[in-house]
């Protein structure tokens, strides 16, 4: 996955819909909950709300993480078409939900670190000499403590957790566009003031430089800014924001798909289509049967 996909998932991660969700999901089944992008070489649990601190602690050491970030890659090349559910070499359980924008991949919500079945005292002795084959340097007494105090769900529980996470998926990738284009985590005012001004010449032939005189900066200095800030560059940014009045556009069955593309700005019917595919995952004509069938 290219380095875009990644800004998306670090966008969708600071928004307020995400993060109320990952709140409300920990809190009802006890797990922790993390969106990540495809390409990730990091823990995606560590350090998140209710992360299992029997995890927590083996992951300080380097021959275990290198272990779980193994269960991790292993994870994300089985999880890339549907959601997936690995055990761990110590018997936990971690699920991948893969996440799309448009038809592309970029990411999985992900969740885990319980047992789907209570472990018993052989699968902790084996477990005990894992952790010791892997240097892991801590009181058996208290390993003992967190391993059986981990979060046990019920096959039908631990269906129903994924399936909540397989629904947010679906929303996060009908909503990520929206996310993306109205985001405004402590944005610097010029990009704000860049933002008002493409919103309001979206159907112009808008430029970088142009913007970036309306808002009185460099257009080096506007480029590298507005791509730190919105994680997108130039280009993709106002064909998100002609994708959103376009949707709008749709609503209505008396205009044609041509009067749309060039109302919203775009030059050619072909580009059009094939810039609003990519984001939304359908061509115009199949977005509108969709509405008028809903």
């Amino acid at each position: 996955m290219n380095r875009n996909g990644t800004d998306v998932i670090e966008t969708l991660t600071n928004s307020r819909i995400y993060q109320d969700y990952e709140r409300a999901f920990s809190e009802m089944t006890g797990l922790p909950v993390a969106l990540r992008p495809v390409e990730s070489w990091q823990l995606p649990h560590h350090g998140k709300r209710k992360e299992n601190p029997f995890c927590a602690r083996i992951a300080e050491t380097s021959r275990s993480c290198a272990a779980c970030l193994q269960v991790q890659q292993n994870l994300a090349e089985t999880s890339k078409e549907e959601a997936q559910t690995v055990a761990c070499p110590l018997g936990l359980c971690d699920t991948a939900v893969p996440v799309r924008l448009g038809n592309t991949l970029i990411g999985f919500l992900q969740t885990g670190q319980a047992f789907r079945r209570k472990p018993g005292e052989a699968q902790f002795t084996r477990a005990l000499k894992l952790l010791a084959d892997w240097g892991v340097e801590a009181d058996p007494d208290q390993l003992r403590k967190e391993y059986f105090n981990t979060q046990i769900l019920s096959p039908t529980k631990h269906d129903s957790a994924v399936k909540l996470l397989i629904i947010f998926a679906q929303h996060l990738s009908m909503v990520s566009n929206q996310v993306i284009v109205h985001q405004k985590n402590a944005e610097p005012p010029v990009i704000t003031r860049a933002k008002e001004y493409i919103q309001q010449h979206e159907a112009d032939e808008l430029s970088l430089g142009e913007v970036a005189k309306a808002v009185n900066t460099s257009s080096f200095y506007f480029c590298k800014l507005f791509k730190k800030v919105t994680g997108l560059n130039f280009t993709h940014y106002v064909s998100r924001v002609r994708v959103e009045k376009a949707k709008n556009l749709l609503l209505n069955p008396n205009l044609r798909v041509s009067e749309i593309a060039f109302e919203v700005g775009f030059q050619s019917l072909t580009h059009f289509n094939r810039v609003f595919k990519k984001i939304i995952g359908q061509s115009p004509t199949e977005y509108r049967a969709q509405l008028a069938s809903a």
